[in-house]
């Protein structure tokens, strides 16, 4: 597969279209046609339900479009490393992450490193502890931002001085905002929206002192945001990390930690023997300096 017809390929897939297409990749229609024929053909396999107005994907085609993207975003990171060479004072550091208010230590790294090199750009991927992984394993970001129980074997890194707390977050209204902090015979019966990462590192069954099982996870997230409208819209309570949903002012929703408490350790981590381009090197001094400071 040329690299070339994998951007025909998604540009087809975006666009639902091949005039459409073959307009935005400044080609004529047959020539598109004719290499998206070729392309099914040298995989076997169909890639395109071809409507009258619409062109949808195959569950092939879907596969592909995952993969394809994949590797097409490899190949533009590594072509902007080696444009980088020119240049003094800029490039491209991509950083993965879940949602936690230590990202601040990124943010504030990043700030410094701008001041020296302005033309620096970073790209940002919000996600769980899987999504982060599959991301710097496959070399699409530099470093990945991990909360709590993480298998860091196979990277190197370097531990925030920080910690999140874990807790529920609540409608105001909610006979468990009453409470200072959360037992874990309080959470009994209650339905509950339940971190899927969570769930499958088992981080709260320690201090529940029973399985999960037996809790009533009403549903299961990826990212806070959402979750928090479900809260507020009285679909349950959000067992979550504290600062990550507004909780002040005209907000409907609180925070209340657990007791004992829970709390995660962050990292931001990289592969080990990762051979980093100027700007990633740069970012990660800075961020050095950051948590030495």
């Amino acid at each position: 597969m040329e690299l070339r017809v994998l951007r025909y390929f998604l540009a087809v897939a975006r666009e639902q279209n091949i005039t459409a297409a073959a307009e935005s990749l400044h080609i004529t229609q047959p020539t598109l046609s004719k290499q998206l024929m070729d392309l099914e053909e040298e995989l076997g396999k169909k890639l395109f339900i071809r409507g009258n107005r619409k062109i949808t994907l195959t569950e092939a085609g879907m596969f592909l479009r995952k993969r394809a993207q994949e590797m097409v975003d490899l190949a533009d990171k590594t072509e902007a490393a080696f444009r980088e060479e020119g240049m003094l004072a800029g490039g491209d550091v991509y950083i993965g992450g879940g949602e936690t208010e230590a990202m601040r230590y990124v943010a504030k790294a990043l700030g410094r490193l701008q001041e020296s090199c302005p033309n620096i750009r970073f790209h940002l991927f919000s996600g769980n502890g899987e999504d982060v992984t599959e991301r710097l394993d496959k070399g699409l970001i530099d470093f990945g931002l991990f909360v709590g129980a993480a298998d860091l074997k196979k990277y190197d890194y370097l531990k925030l001085p920080y910690l999140d707390t874990w807790g529920l977050l609540v409608r105001k209204d909610h006979p468990l905002a009453e409470r200072e902090s959360i037992r874990p015979q309080d959470v009994a019966g209650v339905p509950l929206l339940c971190s899927r990462q969570a769930l499958i590192q088992n981080e709260l069954s320690g201090w529940l002192g029973y399985p999960l099982e037996k809790l009533t996870v009403v549903g299961t997230y990826n990212l806070i945001y959402n979750a928090s409208i479900m809260v507020e819209e009285g679909i349950g309570c959000a067992l979550c990390i504290d600062r990550l949903v507004n909780t002040t002012g005209d907000s409907d929703l609180c925070f209340r930690p657990f007791q004992p408490g829970i709390s995660a350790n962050l990292v931001v981590a990289w592969k080990k023997y990762q051979v980093f381009s100027k700007a990633a090197e740069k970012f990660l001094q800075a961020l050095q300096k950051e948590i030495s400071e």
